[in-house]
């Protein structure tokens, strides 16, 4: 029934997860693929209304808009107060970027854990700075959005009235 809305809501999704991939990519911010990978949308059109969902990673939200940390602070609603990210969760990206045989001032080498604690403790200070590698394709082509959706409604309803109007509605 609503055909053509269907199309124009579908190409403004393509669109906008299309370019949120790759300003993943230019970003780097591509270490694991999971939040890329995880990228999506769900669209469902019926004859008397639409919904529209994006979907991905839940740290995609963070990754986007950023984290406040308790040094720097961001224009963001997101902030680390008093509980440090989990060192742990730092391990593969560890190995990812190969950070290995680091050593500190004094010619010691630094241990894993240590590294996955001195890493989470630095984003805990410092935050997560927004990349919005979502936001801005998502509202450069929302500003089309409500026109092009009139046009194809409009469209959609021209349709109707043909075939209504043709006797083509006979069962």
């Amino acid at each position: 029934m609503l055909d053509n809305v269907q199309k124009e809501l579908n190409r403004f999704a393509k669109y906008v997860v299309s370019q949120s991939k790759a300003n993943l990519t230019r970003g780097k911010k591509k270490s694991s693929n999971r939040l890329y990978d995880s990228i999506d949308y769900d669209l469902n059109v019926s004859p008397n209304s639409f919904s529209l969902k994006f979907l991905m990673e839940e740290y995609g939200k963070f990754q986007d808009k950023g984290v406040s940390g308790t040094k720097k602070k961001y224009d963001t609603p997101y902030s680390y107060k008093d509980k440090m990210p989990p060192p742990n969760k730092m391990d593969k990206w560890i190995v990812k970027k190969n950070l290995k045989g680091l050593r500190n001032d004094k010619g010691q080498f630094i241990s894993r854990k240590s590294l996955q604690f001195m890493i989470a403790r630095s984003i805990f200070r410092k935050g997560i700075k927004p990349s919005l590698f979502f936001t801005k394709p998502f509202e450069k082509a929302f500003k089309d959005l409500p026109q092009d959706i009139v046009k194809a409604y409009a469209l959609d309803v021209e349709e109707l009235i043909k075939f209504t109007t043709n006797g083509n509605n006979k069962r």
